[in-house]
């Protein structure tokens, strides 16, 4: 016979020896840090976005890692509207986006910035250098969006994400520069 505390001991053993492996989950997720700069170099206003994954985005991380699609080779910025918006969804497209349109004629580069990540370090990723949008008229910024495709106003590509600016639509005048800082985290709970 065995002792009380042994026999429970092996008990606990035999028990853990057939329980299910602890799961996991994968938590994949972002932030944009923007900060308006006017024309005279000072800081007019610092604004936070975290952001939402698009089913097109999770749908591209998947099909990249899983199934041997093609992997992005760079990435763009673009600015979402005050105009017009009514609702960011998980499901939106660049072809298909009815809550919202992109600010596209007042800055000056000629295609949607390149946002330059740097290597994976700690379960993120993120831009050493500013992406910056040289404005050239007067808009009100609702936020912003990651996608593949460069072309201002384009509709190809994967919409990664998009995101609203946490303290609410920021204005910018002709001769300001938007200063952007995107940083992608990976979790495992």
């Amino acid at each position: 016979m065995f002792p009380k505390a042994g026999f429970g001991q092996i008990a606990r053993s035999v028990v853990d020896r057939f329980r299910p492996a602890k799961k996991s989950t994968l938590g994949i997720g972002g932030y944009f840090t923007v900060e308006c700069l006017g024309a005279d170099g000072k800081t007019k206003w610092k604004a936070k976005a975290k952001n939402g994954i698009t089913n097109a985005g999770l749908n591209h991380v998947l099909g990249v890692e899983f199934h041997a699609d093609a992997a992005t080779i760079a990435w763009f910025l673009g600015l979402i509207d005050l105009a017009s918006f009514t609702a960011l969804a998980a499901g939106d497209t660049m072809g298909s986006h009815a809550g919202w349109i992109e600010i596209t004629t007042e800055y000056s580069e000629a295609t949607r910035p390149e946002w330059t990540e740097g290597a994976a370090s700690s379960q993120s990723i993120t831009n050493a250098a500013t992406v910056n949008f040289s404005i050239t008229g007067t808009k009100t910024v609702k936020g912003i969006f990651l996608t593949s495709d460069s072309v201002k106003g384009g509709i190809t590509g994967t919409l990664w994400a998009t995101a609203l600016f946490a303290g609410g639509d920021q204005a910018v005048v002709s001769g300001d520069t938007l200063k952007v800082t995107y940083t992608v985290n990976a979790t495992s709970v």
